[in-house]
């Protein structure tokens, strides 16, 4: 693949597939920002009409056809779930109900002019190329061995969504008969519904009186399966495929192949920079986040009401999830000071690190930087994201340095060093005895694979293994940074190949042969999905029309995030496959995207990734926002990091995404950066709460919504949620259990609905 000097011609918008192009032309970015200017001009044009109609006019449809989708907000005219029928209730609408949802149904349709039909089928064909992307990849709910227990036996093909049930689904018809899985079996089990953290490690059982001693994980007792007759091949395009027993060399599953994948982003990019298309989801996302206002002034003594008839519940026992968190800065600062004076007084002669041709102790260490264990303070440590880190990524991670010596984080924060992670795996044990402490707060870390060496996934295995680094309120990401240049100038790789080769290769091994990697075998049980993350703010220089395969990719240059994006996804997408096939458990694509750079980081990510973390840059591309409510794609926001790196706190997007319906939830990223107290999880939410005046109601969704984000097993959201948690709208709420109204999940169902049935209204109108 060579570069092309020709012109490209501009990209049109239709809904023919054009993967039959023979080149792989890799899409531009586009301007889908929709900035100030636009937003004033517009408000400004709405105003002047208003100001200048009759009154006589109030009542009929505008002109241009603007699409003023009237409806009321009286929740009656919900369409609820398909729920069994409880004496004294009507079984069908009354009359003036069915008319007046038949009328408001005829509004729409009358309302919508040949330009809006020409975008909103735009906007259903990009949603159903993610619909395509994520079925290929298996990351669906019911689609991963870990959702199949007892009580859930998948959901029908067509009506599964990443986090439930479709919000249009016949819930009657979406319910599996049986499952393909056996039931999933959480190893060490966990503790009972009822238990008192302990620091002997106990459980008890306060319903009978019984005192159960808590389930301890040991590696002995763990089923280590035998090979399987599958084999697997890197292609000559950079992604593993997995061919029969046979000898036969026809992949036996479709992955998507980077030329589709590029054709299919820039059809994406094409539709959320057209002028219409941007111009009327502003419109939408306007009217929903008025409506919300609206409900809520209608609804909040109501809700308030639901939540005081719910015993026991509250906003601190509720259950929520830091759905992103680094591992590395897992802890507060004090607790790091702590846990490092402790070090120096207990263990000063410990060989912690191999400098200068000598081995060093952690007394020599400390006495190298004229320091004692007195000296050391929160201003020493110096680890803290302050002012001089705004916009200035490169400031930000030394900051993980504490006292700005990277030897200190070697021997503190490091898995792969001189002690082989003695000292970081102790710290990690006292995190997770504080989060099984708090009992209701959960954590999901991300641990780093570089893909410097293949031998990296055996090293992370066996230091959680090794050091039984298993806790009930914890799972694993593992993130891998786009860091191919750093290594191609060190020499470790000599083309990207190299780098897909270390991060997958270890992987497809352990499916094949678990008893070739037992340690990672266990690991991966925990490990819930993939993350991709660097400084998304670097300018991505493009030197090619085509970019070369990752065999060819021998360049300086990193590729570019779109780039990475399809071979993180590809190779996990092949792998899902396999493992589901053999009864392991799955992964899902959780990148960071949206906290800076081009509108196609957030474009890749909408068409592979299950949810992402920030998306603060949704704000400026309405149209792409519009699409990432339609389909509830989960966004973990942290107000507080963005605060210390790229955007105020209040100029935040949290509080309108939260108005307009996205699935957004609240995380910490890092709390040795950003949080003082113990509790990150729970500063982050008093900040918001206090900052955006959220009302109890809305902070009890938030937390709902980082559960259903967050790779939980089944068996444990059950208990978390509800029985029933993964059907939309009401009918998956157990207020008991989450304190969410169900007239707040109830209204959230209705306009997601009337969306939906907006976007998906077939008028006949062609696309030019």
């Amino acid at each position: 693949m060579q570069s092309d000097s020709e012109p490209e011609s501009p990209p049109q918008l239709s809904l023919s597939n054009h993967t039959n192009n023979e080149d792989i032309h890799v899409p531009e970015p586009r301007d889908g920002f929709y900035g100030y200017t636009d937003e004033k001009s517009l408000q400004h044009m709405e105003e002047k009409r208003w100001a200048h109609r009759r009154a006589s006019d109030v009542s009929t449809v505008v002109a241009d056809g603007g699409a003023q989708v009237a409806g009321s907000l009286k929740l009656t005219a919900i369409p609820e779930p398909q729920m069994p029928h409880k004496p004294g209730e009507p079984l069908f609408y009354k009359d003036e109900e069915r008319t007046r949802t038949a009328q408001a149904q005829a509004q729409i349709h009358a309302t919508i002019t040949p330009e809006y039909a020409r975008v909103f089928q735009l906007f259903q064909r990009a949603l159903e190329l993610r619909d395509k992307y994520i079925f290929k990849s298996l990351q669906r709910l019911g689609d991963d061995p870990r959702h199949h227990d007892d009580h859930f036996h998948g959901i029908t093909e067509g009506y599964a969504d990443v986090a439930g049930v479709k919000p249009d689904a016949n819930f009657a018809s979406a319910r599996a008969e049986y499952s393909t899985c056996q039931p999933w079996k959480i190893y060490p089990k966990p503790p009972p519904p009822h238990w008192r953290f302990n620091s002997k490690k106990q459980a008890a059982a306060t319903a009978d009186g019984l005192d159960n001693l808590e389930e301890e994980f040991e590696f002995d007792k763990c089923d280590i399966p035998s090979p399987h007759e599958w084999t697997f091949e890197l292609d000559d395009k950079g992604v593993y495929q997995i061919y029969p027993a046979n000898g036969e060399k026809t992949p036996i599953f479709d992955i998507p192949t980077i030329r589709e994948y590029f054709v299919d982003l820039d059809f994406v990019l094409s539709v959320i920079s057209d002028g219409p298309a941007k111009s009327i989801a502003y419109r939408r996302l306007k009217y929903l986040t008025s409506q919300f206002e609206m409900y809520s002034l209608l609804n909040e003594s109501q809700e308030l009401a639901e939540m005081k008839s719910v015993p026991h519940r509250d906003f601190y026992n509720v259950r929520k999830v830091d759905t992103h968190v680094h591992l590395a800065s897992c802890m507060n600062q004090k607790h790091l000071l702590r846990f490092i004076k402790s070090k120096m007084k207990r263990d000063p002669d410990d060989v912690v690190i191999f400098r200068d041709g000598a081995e060093l102790t952690l007394e020599q260490v400390f006495r190298s930087l004229n320091l004692s264990a007195y000296d050391l303070s929160i201003d020493t440590l110096d680890m803290h994201a302050h002012q001089d880190s705004f916009h200035r990524f490169d400031k930000f991670n030394l900051k993980y340095n504490p006292i700005g010596e990277s030897r200190l984080r070697e021997i503190f924060l490091k898995i792969d060093n001189k002690i082989d992670g003695r000292y970081f795996a102790e710290l990690t044990k006292e995190v997770m005895a504080d989060l099984e402490q708090s009992k209701y707060q959960n954590c999901e870390w991300r641990v780093s694979i570089y893909g410097r060496s293949e031998d990296e996934w055996d090293k992370v295995a066996r230091w959680v293994v090794n050091n039984k680094l298993y806790s009930h309120n914890v799972r694993w990401l593992i993130q891998v940074p786009r860091l191919y240049h750093v290594y191609k100038e060190s020499g470790s790789v000599k083309t990207f190949e190299d780098v897909v080769i270390n991060v997958f290769k270890p992987l497809f091994e352990v499916t094949k042969d678990p008893t070739s990697h037992p340690e990672l075998h266990v690991f991966l049980q925990r490990v819930v999905g993939f993350d991709s993350v660097d400084d998304e703010s670097k300018a991505e220089r493009r030197i090619h029309r085509k970019f070369p395969y990752p065999r060819l990719w021998d360049l300086n240059q990193n590729p570019p995030f779109s780039y990475w994006i399809y071979y993180m996804y590809a190779n996990m997408a092949s792998l899902n496959h396999w493992r589901q096939a053999r009864g392991f458990n799955t992964f899902v694509f959780r990148p960071h995207a949206g906290e800076a750079g081009d509108t196609d980081h957030l474009t890749a990510a909408f068409l592979t990734s299950h949810s992402i973390s920030h998306g603060i840059l949704l704000r400026k591309v309405p149209a792409l926002q519009y699409l990432f409510y339609l389909r509830q794609i989960g966004l973990a926001m942290s107000p507080l990091s963005n605060n210390a790196l790229f955007l105020t706190y209040e100029r935040n997007p949290l509080p309108d995404f939260f108005k307009v319906g996205l699935n957004v939830s609240l995380s910490t990223d890092d709390p040795l950066q950003f949080h003082f107290t113990k509790e990150p999880l729970l500063e982050e939410y008093s900040v918001a709460a206090h900052i955006y005046k959220l009302p109890q109601s809305s902070l009890a969704e938030l937390a709902r919504n980082s559960v259903i984000q967050s790779g939980f097993e089944m068996e444990i959201k059950r208990h978390w949620l509800g029985q029933e948690w993964y059907l939309p709208g009401a009918a998956g709420n157990d207020i008991h259990k989450t304190n969410v109204p169900n007239t707040r999940l109830a209204y959230r169902h209705r306009t997601l609905i009337e969306e939906l049935q907006l976007v998906n209204q077939k008028v006949g109108v062609p696309v030019s």
